[in-house]
C-alpha cells in the first residue's frame, strides 16, 4: 500500500485546523501545515511576517520554484516521515495535489465557511499576517483564489461546512467521513 496523504484545503478562516485537530486527535497521525513550511521558509530569508510581505512571498516563491513550490517544500519533510498516513494542512492548488499525488495517494478534504465567519473568525484569530479589514480580507482571499484553491475544493472527496456549529460536532462529522473514506481507500487496495 502507497502512503496515504490527506489534504486539507479551504478558504483562510474556514476551519482547516479544527478540522486537522480532530484528526490528529482521533487517528495519531502526524500533521504538516504547509502555512508553517512557507512562515518557515520567509523567516529563513527574512521575510517580514505582515499581511502584504507574507502574500508577496508566496507569489515570489512559485514564481522561483514553479505552482507547486509550497507542496514541494512540504515533500522534502514527507520523504524523511515513517507514518503510512501524514495529514497536511493548507493545499491550495491542482499542482500541490498533482505533486502529493507522487508521494502516495491523495484524499482531499475541504472545509467551507462564509467569507463574513471566516473573517470574524481571522480578525479573532490575529495572526501577524492575516487580514486586518474588509478589503485586506478580500484581496487575500482573491490571491488564494488566483492559486487554484476553488478547484481543490471542488473536486474535495470530503465536504466539511463549517458555520454555525459546534467545534466538537465538526470534529465528529471529519472523523466520521474520513474513517469511511480510508475504510474505502484500505479495502479496494486490499483486493
Amino acid at each position: 500500500m502507497k502512503r496515504v496523504l490527506i489534504c486539507v484545503t479551504g478558504m483562510p478562516g474556514s476551519g482547516k485546523s479544527v478540522v486537522v485537530e480532530g484528526i490528529a486527535e482521533e487517528f495519531g497521525y502526524p500533521v504538516l501545515s504547509m502555512g508553517d513550511v512557507v512562515r518557515e521558509e520567509a523567516r529563513r530569508r527574512g521575510v517580514k511576517r505582515d499581511l502584504k510581505s507574507m502574500m508577496e512571498f508566496a507569489k515570489r516563491l512559485r514564481e522561483e520554484m514553479g505552482p507547486a513550490a509550497v507542496a514541494e517544500l512540504t515533500s522534502r519533510r514527507i520523504r524523511n516521515m515513517s507514518s503510512e498516513v501524514i495529514v497536511i494542512d493548507g493545499v491550495r492548488s491542482l499542482d500541490e495535489i498533482t505533486r502529493f499525488s507522487k508521494e502516495g495517494l491523495v484524499i482531499i478534504v475541504a472545509v467551507h465557511a462564509s467569507p463574513r465567519t471566516r473573517f470574524e473568525r481571522l480578525v479573532r484569530r490575529g495572526r501577524p499576517d492575516d487580514p486586518n479589514d474588509w478589503r485586506d480580507f478580500r484581496e487575500r482571499d482573491f490571491k488564494e483564489l488566483s492559486f487554484g484553491i476553488g478547484s481543490v475544493i471542488a473536486l474535495a472527496d470530503i465536504m466539511i461546512v463549517n458555520e454555525g456549529r459546534d467545534i466538537s460536532d465538526i470534529k465528529k462529522e471529519a472523523v466520521s467521513k474520513l474513517r469511511e473514506e480510508l475504510r474505502n481507500v484500505f479495502a479496494t487496495s486490499a483486493k
